[in-house]
């Protein structure tokens, strides 16, 4: 088949590199007191992996007073597709609802797949892609 044939030498090419996405918490608001909480970049990154459902959390923030939302840790995750929207799942407890731009994720505490709520938080996140390991 001459479509799939390759006259280069697989020895001596470079692997493609690989990248991952960092997730960094810029911001948490909402709640029952209004919380309105701005975050540094590298703070506290979320990371994602989608082969194994594992979500790290890196959390650098050392006031225990701020909402911040996770601990530092691995934590499983998945994604619920419902109502035409998207829900984060982790450790089985639903966080909210998950929306994507270009360069920004939100989890909005205040829809979940059973219905909309006042109280709940939002966490907005900025996108930094690195190379993986």
């Amino acid at each position: 088949m001459v479509a799939n044939c390759s006259i280069s030498n697989s020895e001596t090419e470079t692997p493609p590199p690989n990248y991952k996405n960092l997730w960094h918490l810029t911001n948490v608001s909402g709640g029952i007191a209004g919380v309105n909480e701005n975050f540094e970049l590298k703070t506290i990154i979320w990371s994602f992996n989608d082969v194994t459902q594992k979500l790290t959390v890196t959390n650098n923030n050392s006031d225990d007073v701020i909402q911040d939302g996770l601990d530092s840790g691995v934590y499983d995750y998945s994604i619920l597709n419902a109502n035409d929207s998207s829900y984060l799942v982790v450790n089985d407890n639903e966080l909210g609802e998950l929306t994507f731009s270009q360069t920004a994720m939100q989890i909005n505490g205040n829809k979940m797949s059973e219905g909309e709520g006042a109280d709940g938080f939002i966490y907005l996140f900025q996108l930094q892609v690195v190379l993986a390991d």
